[in-house]
């Protein structure tokens, strides 16, 4: 479970003061498979980054009684000078898993040949997002945390990564961030959305993307495929007022 009590995230800078978090208080049970929704800019990816632990919010707290995964694909910690195996494995010893296990696995799902050995710092953007999003994925983790890395690149690599994904969705939760709404649908089995610091939930999906879209101003999305059903039911709670 992870709760968030009272959670306000302002920034300053050079005088503007925006505020993307207003005392949200929710509480997402273990399992729950959860899409954020919200306009370019609403917070969504600061709420994830709280969440995570990688960023510390301006007041509140947030607490959770299991493992919580770094936002899936967030590079930034990795050492630039040392190779992508090196970086996989030194993420095994803190985490306590295998090491070998683990650049394995990553080896193989980023697919990306002689360069796995070769210095971080020469890879690309979508290299380096292929590596943390399998060192995410190669760890298990009571709730993943997913900001857009599903459209990292080629269409074979999104089609494994969701793939790869679901199946550790079968075994535990997700707060999902993606502009495709499909995807949403195939991931998640409720929704939140992120408008004006505030904090909507939703059991039904369909809902929380009737109110995105409404917000955006735009006409609704049709259903042109039935989402995936994850296993295992989930009760989310948020208090807004």
């Amino acid at each position: 479970m992870i709760r968030l009590e009272n959670v306000t995230k302002v920034y300053r800078s050079r005088g503007v003061t925006t505020l993307v978090a207003d005392q949200i208080n929710a509480t997402f049970a273990t399992g729950a498979s959860v899409g954020l929704l919200g306009r370019n800019g609403a917070g969504k990816s600061s709420l994830i980054r709280m969440i995570s632990g990688t960023m510390l919010p301006t007041s509140g707290r947030i607490w959770s009684d299991g493992t919580i995964s770094w936002p899936v694909g967030f590079a930034a910690s990795f050492h630039p000078e040392l190779t992508a195996a090196q970086n996989v494995r030194f993420v095994a010893r803190i985490y306590g898993v295998d090491t070998d296990e683990l650049a394995d696995f990553v080896r193989e799902f980023a697919n990306l040949g002689h360069h796995f050995d070769r210095p971080y710092y020469t890879f690309s953007s979508g290299m380096r997002s292929r590596v943390a999003f399998g060192t995410s994925m190669g760890i298990a983790f009571d709730t993943y945390l997913i900001d857009e890395v599903t459209s990292v690149g080629d269409g074979d690599f999104r089609r494994r990564s969701e793939e790869v994904f679901q199946d550790r969705m079968s075994r535990a939760g997700a707060i999902v961030v993606s502009h495709s709404l499909a995807l949403i649908r195939r991931l998640c089995t409720q929704a939140a959305v992120l408008h004006q610091a505030r904090l909507t939930f939703f059991d039904d999906v369909e809902e929380a993307i009737a109110m995105h879209e409404d917000l955006l101003g735009v006409p609704r999305s049709r259903v042109i495929m039935p989402a995936v059903a994850v296993p295992g039911q989930a009760v989310i709670t948020a208090d807004d007022d």
